[in-house]
């Protein structure tokens, strides 16, 4: 079963503490919405569990094996891998060599043709097989994000974190990443979703995860934790268009 455990984790960026002592499990196939305003810490808290940052003090577990002083590239062997705000596709490579690479990360003896028959399994399930010929640069913003995903289930993973995966998304878009979730969820892969949209955080989610100013001020039932009156005053009683929603990322660090 996959466990990852993160226990007391704190990051200091010089002298501003972004989090303090952040600890959760996650057990099995769990569906899990993480939320929190702006500079809460959450991109911070993500960046550390996939390797691109090191904790300042703290452990992180996946499976038994310590994580959090690992490269990026060794955590995503380990079984752990991410999507980002900004999509980040290989634009000077076709989508279909875009979902090689991963796979062939995994296993460097292989050869492309030995991914081909999964690789446009992933497409079709996606919908975006018929792109399977053009170049990154030329897909949508959210026709990369769909490419992300695909990457993930090429890198097949145990945990998966999708990083805000709903922004400006066609609704049409919105459906097949729901059903992405849903699928690999069933499949057994934990899944954290990290999202300002609360419609969605709270038609998926099983549990919810509130960080508020580095402090994991929530952990539990969605329907319980929207009714918490400490987090309705950080973060779901706040007006959406308030001027501090400007991008986590730049509040973060």
């Amino acid at each position: 079963m996959t466990e990852l455990r993160v226990n007391n984790i704190t990051k200091n960026f010089g002298g501003l503490q972004v989090l303090h002592n952040v600890s959760f499990e996650v057990n099995g196939p769990e569906l899990i919405g993480l939320i929190g305003p702006n500079g809460a810490g959450k991109t911070t808290l993500t960046n550390i569990l996939d390797g691109a940052l090191n904790p300042t003090s703290g452990t992180v577990y996946l499976n038994g094996r310590r994580i959090d002083a690992m490269p990026p590239y060794e955590v995503a062997k380990a079984g752990l891998g991410r999507t980002f705000q900004v999509t980040r596709a290989f634009r000077r490579m076709t989508v279909l060599e875009n979902l090689y690479v991963p796979a062939l990360a995994l296993h460097p003896a292989a050869r492309q043709r030995d991914f081909e028959g999964k690789a446009m399994d992933v497409l079709e399930f996606l919908t975006i097989d018929h792109l399977r010929n053009e170049y990154g640069r030329a897909l949508s913003g959210g026709q990369q994000k769909l490419l992300e995903l695909g990457r993930l289930l090429m890198l097949d993973p145990d945990i998966i974190i999708l990083d805000e995966p709903f922004a400006g998304v066609h609704p049409k878009l919105m459906e097949i990443i729901y059903k992405y979730i849903y699928k690999v969820n069933e499949d057994g892969k934990a899944v954290i979703i990290i999202s300002h949209d609360m419609d969605t955080i709270f038609t998926l989610s099983k549990r919810l995860l509130v960080l508020n100013y580095g402090d994991l001020i929530a952990d539990g039932d969605p329907e319980i934790v929207k009714n918490d009156p400490t987090v309705i005053e950080a973060y779901l009683g706040v007006d959406e268009d308030d001027d501090s929603y400007d991008d986590e990322e730049d509040d973060d660090e």
